[in-house]
């Protein structure tokens, strides 16, 4: 398998979010707008690609019966490296991440990437998945945070702070009119989260064994 399948592994067809059904602590948490599920990704990106790499390149050095413990060692160092340069740089959305940047610690997908993958591969192959995982994190955060911002609020700001003022303006419009005088804030409040998780496996499920039949 080459670096490009492997990245575009963890995107679509190992997806943590959309397929296995990782993370879904921050998931579910954190994606109240498009802007947190890209900073929380980011996050998760850069602590992944550094444990996969540093674990791999210690894959012959770590006994076997510690290699647990010692994961976790690897992994905590880089998401307190990661979580101090947040609190320098970008302390707004720190403060809004607050303690789900520490727990990224026991994210279940960086832990699985570490053990499934990155002690039993080359450093490029573990870099490859680390990034490939992150961004399909990343993704789905974005994703999921974007379409309950969108209808929990009328708005998209992630599209205003990337200078899409126009199409932000459009889709809001569009959202407000199909909406009408209906209340959506539950998609910004916990349940909503868990609605629309559930519908978006749903559709991805549904296109998956559409495709299939068709084969």
């Amino acid at each position: 398998m080459n670096f490009g399948k492997i990245i575009k592994n963890g995107l679509f067809a190992e997806n943590p979010t959309f397929r296995l059904v990782l993370g879904m602590c921050p998931t579910l948490a954190v994606s109240t707008a498009a802007v947190n599920g890209i900073g929380m990704g980011l996050a998760a990106t850069a602590v992944l690609i550094g444990s996969n790499v540093l674990i791999s390149l210690l894959r012959n050095v770590i006994p076997s019966e510690v290699r647990i413990p010692a994961y976790v060692v690897v992994i905590a160092s880089f998401v307190t490296i990661v979580d101090k340069l947040m609190a320098a740089y970008i302390p707004g959305l720190h403060s809004v991440l607050g303690i789900f940047i520490p727990l990224i610690v026991v994210n279940c997908i960086i832990l699985a990437r570490a053990e499934a993958f990155a002690s039993k591969q080359t450093v490029g192959k573990a870099f490859a998945d680390g990034l490939g995982m992150g961004l399909g994190f990343t993704l789905a955060l974005t994703c999921i945070g974007a379409i309950r911002e969108l209808f929990g609020t009328g708005n998209l700001m992630v599209a205003k702070d990337f200078g899409f003022d126009g199409f932000a303006s459009w889709l809001s419009a569009g959202v407000a009119n199909a909406l009408k005088e209906v209340s959506a804030l539950i998609m910004i409040l916990p349940p909503g989260a868990f609605i629309t998780l559930g519908l978006v496996l749903g559709f991805i499920n549904w296109l998956s064994n559409r495709k299939e039949a068709k084969q």
